[in-house]
């Protein structure tokens, strides 16, 4: 089972590039992020026309989360990260594909840090991380896959003295994933490549892609069930280089569920 995990910075613009990937890579599920657009502008017919269905939490202009499943329609399980029913940004959601529970999150950018946008990141995080114990106690298999914005090491950063003040690599944000992943979650990409520097991320400014000037910021965790039928865990990287791109690349692992571990 191939899982995959994709900023697509705005769906209208980047459809045609979506819907081209879908078609090489045929991933099983896939968790959208800043679709930015209403509720009622994702494009699901083009998407059925290619063999996905699809659910989906659109908001106007920001944000809006979204799983696509092939051939099966994604069981919903539940949209908006529990812990403050005032929060209205769309971020999360969760359905059952395959068996599988996927958590697809857009967690918030939080600069400029501090301030009160990074106040809500980290609000947002400890939601997370109550949210994700839960998930953790119940035992389910399950991905909490999307784009975190956080870069765990300087592993994960071209030039981390450059991003010392930034909200993505400040230590409060660090802290927080690696409380998340020490509850027992296996960070996929990092698991599959331990010493390389891989990258899901570069900016559109200063030729970052050419350079190769990115950031990780794009995660697959796994819950303990599924972590021994990890096979794969790779970055669609020229996905970036093409045209009108997604400043992030597609990031999927690949599950053997039906063989031996």
């Amino acid at each position: 089972m191939r899982i995959a995990t994709f900023n697509i910075n705005g769906i209208g613009a980047r459809l045609p590039a979506l819907l081209q990937w879908l078609q090489e890579t045929q991933p099983d599920a896939v968790c959208l992020q800043e679709l930015k657009a209403p509720q009622e502008k994702f494009p699901e017919a083009a998407l059925q026309e290619i063999g996905y269905e699809a659910i989906w939490h659109g908001q106007k202009s920001w944000n809006g989360v979204a799983i696509l499943a092939r051939g099966v329609k994604p069981i919903e399980v539940g949209r908006g990260l529990p812990g403050d029913p005032e929060d209205e940004q769309s971020r999360y959601i969760e359905a059952v594909v395959n068996g599988v529970l996927i958590c697809g999150l857009y967690l918030p950018n939080g600069n400029p840090a501090p301030g009160p946008k990074f106040d809500y990141k980290l609000k947002w995080f400890e939601r997370l991380i109550t949210h994700a114990a839960g998930l953790m106690e119940a035992g389910t298999p399950t991905v909490i896959a999307g784009d975190f914005n956080v870069m765990p090491t300087d592993l994960d950063v071209y030039k981390p003295e450059r991003w010392v003040d930034d909200a993505l690599f400040r230590p409060e944000t660090r802290d927080a994933f690696h409380r998340l992943v020490a509850q027992g979650w296996t960070d996929a990409l990092r698991t599959v490549h331990p010493g390389k520097k891989i990258y899901t991320f570069w900016d559109y400014f200063r030729n970052a892609y050419g350079r190769d000037a990115g950031i990780r910021i794009d995660h697959l965790l796994l819950s303990p069930g599924l972590a021994p039928y990890l096979k794969k865990a790779e970055v669609d990287r020229d996905v970036r280089g093409r045209e009108k791109p997604s400043d992030h690349a597609p990031v999927w692992i690949e599950l053997d569920l039906d063989g031996d571990h």
